[in-house]
């Protein structure tokens, strides 16, 4: 059994994942913390309540919330509650047999993680981006759709890069860092302009 914790907008992208990739919908439970969501319908698959139970043990999880800090602290319990946390990529996605996706991470639709990167535990890689050659992306953070990751640059834990966003090579992103959408880290550590997004410089995640 497979559990997906989180009945929200990203629990969808995480379970089409899946179910493209071939997975059995009878194999796949989806919890939510919310008691008013038990029995809804997540793209077929009835929401179970509570998040967390003893039903973990012995079986995989992946925590399917786009939120950073939520992320990592349900993954942590979860893990104490005996579960195993399942990495899941899109079918679609290019992952180089030479790259390391941690436990619990996620790669989207159409993105592409080249050789010698390393994805850490919990990260979310979202559509569309591309993580480059030796690129680090530190754990639960969050990639934005269409973003780019020069080859050797490094984004630190629980930073978020907001959709469109570039890291030039060798430029990193410091841990707990934000780059809003269209954002530009260059020139060092945590450096970065923000064309036509400085409204958004204090945007959390």
């Amino acid at each position: 059994m497979i559990h997906l914790i989180g009945a929200g907008g990203h629990c969808k992208v995480v379970l089409d994942a899946l179910l493209r990739g071939g997975a059995d919908p009878r194999g796949i439970t989806v919890r939510d913390a919310r008691p008013e969501r038990a029995g809804e319908l997540v793209l077929g698959i009835p929401v179970a309540f509570p998040e967390l139970d003893d039903d973990l043990a012995g079986h995989a999880f992946h925590v399917a919330i786009g939120a950073n800090e939520t992320r990592a602290r349900l993954m942590e319990t979860a893990a104490l509650r005996g579960g195993t946390p399942l990495p899941i990529r899109h079918p679609s996605a290019q992952v180089s047999p030479f790259a390391v996706i941690g436990a619990g991470a996620f790669v989207g639709a159409n993105a592409v993680v080249g050789p010698g990167a390393v994805i850490g535990p919990g990260a979310l890689i979202n559509h569309g981006a591309v993580v480059d050659h030796d690129v680090a992306v530190g754990d639960h953070a969050f990639i934005g759709a269409g973003s780019v990751l020069g080859g050797g640059a490094a984004v630190g834990a629980g930073a978020w890069l907001g959709p469109r966003s570039v890291v030039v090579s060798g430029a990193r992103v410091g841990d707990g860092a934000i780059l809003p959408p269209g954002g530009i880290a260059a020139d060092g550590p945590d450096a970065f302009s923000l064309p036509g997004a400085g409204s958004m410089a204090g945007r959390r995640p």
